[in-house]
């Protein structure tokens, strides 16, 4: 049977990420999650938690409901905070969340990329380790010392600065530059007729940090290297978290949703609920476009 002749799976492609189940309200909120279709695709765009152990609880939660979960990861999963048993750093951290994912059969950007079958298929669905390299920078600063010094002054530091750690790289932006070089030839590889989902922790342009209440912080949301990433790879969606701001925005014609979940005092600040998962596929009626 060809791939266009295939029956179409009554299954959606659904997102959510920063999940940040250490918050008893959140895990609650992760708990009750269900696909409504046993055909539904997860697609998990990091900030699951600090800890190896939550990390790995949620993800066999969540794995074991849904047909399929696609995972990335954010920075908290990349933290080495003082109470996690699990004391790995950088790179070597990275590749241990990688080896417990594919044990609970959690596709992870090191993986071969799925292909979506389901309605709107089909698409390849590519998940990203992309870092940041402090390229999001204020417009008075011309380097990245200038930029943090400035952070630092107006009292805006992302934790990272702390507990995430680039081991072997010398530096964060360091690591950033690798995972752009490996990240960017591996999806060049993808057949070129195919569309795709792209997928990242971090957003891929910068645009979506103009709605930062503290713009300093855009330093730790992404590098300038991924700006053209939607158009160059036939992205029909691109998915992200990262700055707990859930919208829908178009760049280039290119649908790009922020799916975060988010802190509980955040909701409460909101005065909304979190409104569910984000369908990402078959697309659902269009948005009005707000860039």
């Amino acid at each position: 049977m060809s791939r266009t002749d295939s029956p179409v799976s009554p299954g959606r492609l659904l997102a959510v990420s920063d999940v940040h189940v250490a918050y008893p309200e959140n895990r609650r909120m992760v708990e009750d999650i269900a696909p409504g279709s046993s055909d539904d695709w997860l697609i998990l765009a990091g900030d699951v938690a600090e800890t190896i152990a939550d990390i790995e609880t949620t993800l066999k939660q969540l794995s074991g409901r849904f047909a399929k979960v696609v995972w990335v990861p954010g920075n908290h999963e990349l933290w080495t905070p003082k109470q996690d048993p699990v004391q790995l750093r950088g790179e070597q951290r990275y590749r241990h969340l990688v080896e417990i994912a594919r044990g609970l059969g959690v596709v992870t950007p090191e993986d071969p990329y799925p292909v979506w079958e389901g309605a709107g298929g089909p698409v390849v669905v590519a998940p990203l380790f992309v870092l940041y390299d402090y390229t999001f920078r204020p417009a008075e600063t011309a380097t990245k010392e200038e930029a943090l010094a400035l952070a630092r002054e107006s009292g805006i530091v992302c934790t990272d600065e702390w507990v995430l750690h680039p081991d072997p790289y010398p530096t964060i932006d360091a690591w950033c530059r690798a995972r752009v070089a490996q990240t960017r030839a591996r999806l060049g590889d993808i057949d070129p007729t195919m569309p795709t989902v792209l997928v990242n922790h971090w957003p891929l342009v910068r645009q979506p940090t103009a709605v930062l209440r503290y713009p300093t912080f855009a330093l730790w949301c992404g590098t300038t290297s991924t700006a053209d990433w939607h158009t160059r790879f036939r992205a029909n969606a691109v998915v992200y978290g990262h700055l707990h701001i859930p919208r829908t925005t178009w760049y280039d014609d290119v649908r790009f949703e922020e799916v975060s979940m988010g802190y509980p005092r955040e909701r409460a600040a909101w005065g909304t609920p979190w409104s569910g998962l984000r369908q990402i596929l078959p697309f659902p009626a269009p948005p009005a476009r707000r860039d």
